[in-house]
């Protein structure tokens, strides 16, 4: 077992930046702290992303610390330009990025020290198990697609998907499609779909908001709060995107217009050839689209029994409260990349603190300002 100040398990946005802003604070990969990834490739969930998602499409993508991204074609698919980016990334700064590895379970190792309070804890993973003084989490949510339940879900004779795995537009020519979520992403597909399809509906619990105007700085600090306090409580955190509203752009626009966007409520169960309300309303489809969102990807720290009765990790910062050894970054507040960026920052400076307390041996706790 190789023992280590820090494991960082995750390399997309978060992830990276606070391997980056350990380094700054002078501990080495491999030497005193490694970043595991279960992906095959460098990019993050960005990786998974559709074709038909191009740079140009992409809404707020910030870079990553140290090094800008300049030159994307907005043509050429984000997997591509930001798998691409996040690779030079890794190689510039030297980061050596463990993939792919899954991570089994994080749990408590038992030397050192009591149980939250100096002790290691033990990284159970498919390449090796790590003793290490601390972690930061940034696994995000891309692996923990949700999916909700409805009456007769398992009767239904076509096709459903979660929107993790849209394939894009053009396996849905000709074919009747519900769309189920208020989100982004659901929009996003919708628009998409709705010009090879035969028909299109689009569905969701609660009536959609439409956010006319740019977004500012005051609203953004706004929504992230939301977000923060639901954390700061032991909730499950909510996006912050689903507390922004839809921004209304001209694609948007058309598509109220053509009626695309045409909002109906959600159905009371699902049939064999399609959906039905409690009116007696019913639609038939070929396919139904859950775009109905993500949970964080913790279930590797159910070991350290940091969950709160409400269902949710509680944090401070980036710190999870019922450990101080356990960082959570693009959790909650910080799932935006900008977000991710500051996360990672504050978690290194943060851990590097703790090490110096607790007696490391890294240059970090000699002195080493973060």
């Amino acid at each position: 077992m190789r023992e280590l100040d820090v494991v960082v398990i995750g390399a997309g946005q978060a992830g990276l930046s606070a391997a980056y802003h350990l380094r700054r604070a002078g501990l080495e990969p491999e030497r005193d702290f490694v970043v595991l990834d279960h992906a095959p490739r460098p990019g993050g969930a960005w990786q998974f992303r559709w074709p038909s998602l191009t740079y140009g499409k992409v809404h707020g993508m910030h870079s990553l610390p140290g090094m800008e991204l300049t030159g994307a074609d907005d043509g050429r698919p984000s997997s591509e330009v930001i798998g691409a980016y996040f690779d030079a990334y890794e190689r510039r700064f030297e980061l050596r990025v463990h993939r792919p590895v899954e991570v089994k379970a994080v749990r408590e190792g038992g030397s050192g020290g009591s149980e939250g309070e100096g002790g290691r804890l033990l990284v159970e993973t498919s390449e090796d198990t790590y003793v290490t003084r601390a972690l930061i989490n940034a696994t995000g949510t891309w692996d923990r697609p949700f999916w909700p339940h409805y009456p007769g879900q398992e009767t239904f004779r076509g096709r459903q998907l979660h929107t993790a795995d849209y394939p894009g537009p053009a396996e849905f020519a000709g074919q009747r499609v519900i769309v189920v979520g208020g989100g982004a992403s659901g929009t996003q597909h919708l628009m998409e779909i709705a010009e090879v399809a035969a028909a299109t509906y689009w569905v969701t619990r609660r009536p959609p908001v439409f956010r006319e105007g740019p977004f500012g700085e005051e609203q953004g600090r706004a929504a992230v709060a939301m977000v923060e306090e639901r954390v700061r409580l032991g909730l499950p955190p909510q996006s912050v995107v689903s507390v922004t509203g839809l921004p209304l752009t001209d694609a948007v626009r058309r598509a109220r217009e053509e009626g695309v966007l045409d909002r109906l409520p959600m159905f009371e169960r699902i049939t064999p050839d399609g959906v039905t309300w409690a009116d007696g309303r019913t639609v038939e489809a070929d396919v139904i689209l859950w775009a109905t969102g993500f949970r964080a990807a913790v279930d590797h720290l159910a070991p350290l029994k940091l969950r709160e009765p409400g269902g949710g990790i509680r944090v401070e910062d980036t710190r999870a409260v019922r450990d101080e050894r356990v960082h959570l970054v693009g959790y909650g507040p910080s799932a935006s990349t900008i977000g991710a960026n500051r996360a990672g920052r504050a978690a290194a400076r943060s851990l590097t603190r703790l090490l110096k307390q607790t007696g490391s041996g890294t240059r970090a706790a000699q002195g080493v300002p973060a």
